[in-house]
């Protein structure tokens, strides 16, 4: 009976949000698959943001540390808020005032080159796909715990379907889907949060408040001081304008749409982040043992939460997942086309479109191969933010500040910043006591500054 209930609600969502997708209509041109001809107000863009950044990493992942670590992760949430506020102040606006551009690798070719364009695109084909093969596996865990299927077919249930609008209605279709559903999980998961505490005899303020202090303090003395600056570094500097981020800031409006979409989305996350910490928190006093991190939010929902209640929720967290992953396949294959296929190849606007359908199936296919790999939601995550803030950053945040950056500084930042932080990660791991993020960006900015020399003082002619 719960199994059938499940179906039968699941199902109605899907079809909601099928009727959502085809109401934004079908791409018929690239600009529309890409940027939504640049046309996106406020409140799509804002809430299309938040969608995109809550994601599994943000609900189920931070539930989970708030379980470990009480609020621990809270502090190092405060971080990606930062960011999102910094990068609408002073990053979002001058990327959308550049002219003509589709994609991070198309600012980053006005401001250096056709190369630098082509590196960019191919490192964020890379870290788009590896982090769907992280939404990937997170839902295809919540929908293995829904309806006992093998891990690999309910992967690829979540991945079809979300490939599928996203794949015909493009950057519009996500991000009013994605609107859709931010206003359901940003209802539904806070209001399950009062339900606990007010309702389950276990919580209790008294006992709630002693979980807080228990647990954060077992998070201090679990994590060491580097640990804890690894993390901070990781989380304000890992997300910032990842391909998803930069096409709406590229989407919006004007610079003004821009601009106040990121400050609303980092102010947003504080108190999300609150409210997911404090799940965690309460699921301690609830559930016994230590379930696996990725695993306590199921738990505590099953635990607590009215049957029907229960159900909507488990379609809350599908949600949350699908919300992320859409925007990451539509970014991905929006970079593929542009900054990757069409610097070697003049394309018809109609065969861009289709090129870009094509890619997103790819970049689907390739995340569901790849979920297997995943060890745990937050683990997949840090992996990306750690090759992504080095081989990036330095070369966009100094490209757009400086009046004629080097193409040479661009692509030394880009390759060395990439090369250092893939080898240390999954090379020699051990063989350094601080985190890699923080050595990678280093040798990135190094590797910049080498650069910019050299083509100054003529010494690379």
């Amino acid at each position: 009976m719960n199994t059938t209930l499940h179906a039968v609600v699941i199902a109605v969502y899907v079809l909601l949000l099928t009727v959502v997708a085809l109401r934004a209509r079908a791409a018929t041109v690239f600009a529309d698959f890409s940027v939504a001809r640049r046309a996106l107000p406020l409140a799509l863009v804002f809430g299309s943001l938040a969608a995109t950044y809550v994601g599994p990493v943000f609900s189920i992942g931070f539930v989970g540390k708030g379980f470990t670590s009480g609020f621990l992760f809270w502090g190092i949430g405060l971080a990606y808020a930062a960011q999102n506020i910094l990068v609408g102040l002073f990053i979002a606006p001058r990327l959308r005032a550049l002219g003509n551009c589709h994609t991070l690798g198309d600012a980053v070719g006005q401001k250096y080159d056709r190369t630098c364009q082509i590196l960019a695109g191919v490192i964020s084909v890379g870290v788009c796909a590896g982090l769907a093969a992280v939404m990937a596996k997170a839902g295809g865990d919540v929908l293995r715990n829904i309806f006992l299927l093998p891990h690999w077919s309910a992967v690829v249930i979540v991945v079809g379907i979300t490939t599928l609008y996203t794949t015909f209605g493009g950057l519009k279709a996500s991000v009013v889907t994605d609107a859709f559903q931010f206003t359901s999980f940003a209802v539904l998961l806070p209001a399950a949060l009062i339900w606990i505490l007010l309702s389950h005899p276990n919580p209790g303020g008294i006992t709630f408040t002693k979980a807080i202090a228990t647990t954060t303090m077992a998070g201090f003395k679990s994590t060491s001081p580097m640990q804890i600056v690894g993390l901070l570094t990781a989380f304000l500097l890992g997300e910032t304008l990842i391909p998803p981020y930069a096409n709406r800031a590229l989407a919006s409006k004007t610079t003004a749409v821009s601009r106040n979409s990121f400050i609303l989305a980092g102010l947003f996350s504080i108190a999300w982040f609150a409210v997911m910490i404090a799940l965690g928190i309460a699921g301690r006093t609830v559930i016994l043992g230590d379930p696996p991190e990725d695993n306590v939010l199921m738990i505590l929902i099953e635990s607590t939460i009215p049957r029907f209640g229960y159900t909507l929720l488990l379609v809350v967290l599908i949600s949350v997942i699908m919300s992320s992953l859409d925007s990451l396949l539509n970014a991905g294959a929006v970079v593929f086309t542009q900054d990757i296929v069409k610097p070697f190849a003049k394309l018809s606007d109609n065969a861009a479109l289709n090129l870009g359908r094509c890619a997103t199936i790819a970049i689907a296919a390739t995340a569901c191969a790849g979920a297997v790999a995943v060890k745990s939601i937050v683990s997949g995550l840090l992996v990306c933010y750690t090759i992504w803030a080095p081989a990036i950053l330095p070369a966009l945040i100094i490209g757009l500040w400086v009046k004629r950056p080097h193409p040479l500084a661009g692509i030394l930042s880009m390759g060395v910043g990439t090369i250092v932080a893939i080898v240390f990660e999954f090379v020699y791991h051990s063989a350094i006591g601080i985190p890699t993020i923080i050595p990678a960006l280093g040798a990135g900015l190094l590797a910049y500054a080498l650069g910019h020399w050299m083509e100054k003082t003529k010494f690379g002619a």
